[in-house]
């Protein structure tokens, strides 16, 4: 039996997955991340137009980003190791005399 937490999940998936639709449909438009970026945020805040002032809209992105963001962060990942290069050994002194320090 499903609950109405799971089909609101539900629903939310099906929203996402035409949310990403969209995403491929402009990627094919424009390789420009920024004019995707921008195409996507004016679009939010025509959801909201008429019923909301764009500071409060830019609460409700702002409250959105604070919950997904932890989830795209990756923890940093060190730098690669630079290649060891042989070294050479120090030149032995010729045979009889002292080394030199």
């Amino acid at each position: 039996m499903t609950t109405p937490a799971d089909r609101n999940f539900e629903n939310y998936k099906d929203t996402e997955r035409k949310a990403l639709e969209i995403l491929r449909a402009l990627q094919a438009v424009t390789p420009k991340k920024a004019d995707i970026e921008l195409a996507l945020l004016v679009a939010l805040f025509e959801l909201h137009q008429g019923s909301l002032p764009g500071d409060a809209i830019q609460k409700i992105i702002n409250g959105h980003l604070s919950i997904l963001v932890p989830h795209y962060t990756r923890p940093a990942t060190p730098p690669p190791r630079p290649l060891k290069t042989p070294t050479k050994p120090a030149p032995r002194p010729p045979t009889g005399q002292a080394p030199v320090i």
